[in-house]
């Protein structure tokens, strides 16, 4: 193994289990540059509450993860659908 991928794997086995979800979350948001792009990507959308969801479990708080589960779910089986843009309120 490389020197930089060992020490790579090393600081990932140092993190908690709440920072590696937490710093999920962060590398899958969908920040305000690919919003327009991938607002209606429902595998995205479910990746992205799925994150946050796992951060409220891990930080024991089942009541906050529920309903982010269920919009993953939600995404997953069409029952949702894409919010207006956050800047603007419209859908383009």
């Amino acid at each position: 193994m490389s020197e930089t991928l060992s020490s790579q794997v090393s600081s990932l086995s140092e993190a908690s289990t709440l920072e590696l979800a937490q710093a999920l979350v962060e590398r899958l948001s969908i920040g305000d540059r690919d919003w327009h792009r991938l607002k209606s990507n429902r595998k995205a959308r479910a990746i992205e509450q799925s994150a946050v969801a796992l951060v409220y479990l891990l930080k024991e708080n089942p009541e906050e993860a529920l309903p982010r589960l269920q919009q993953a779910v939600g995404w997953l089986d069409r029952s949702i659908s894409a919010p207006p843009c956050p800047s603007h309120g419209d859908r383009h």
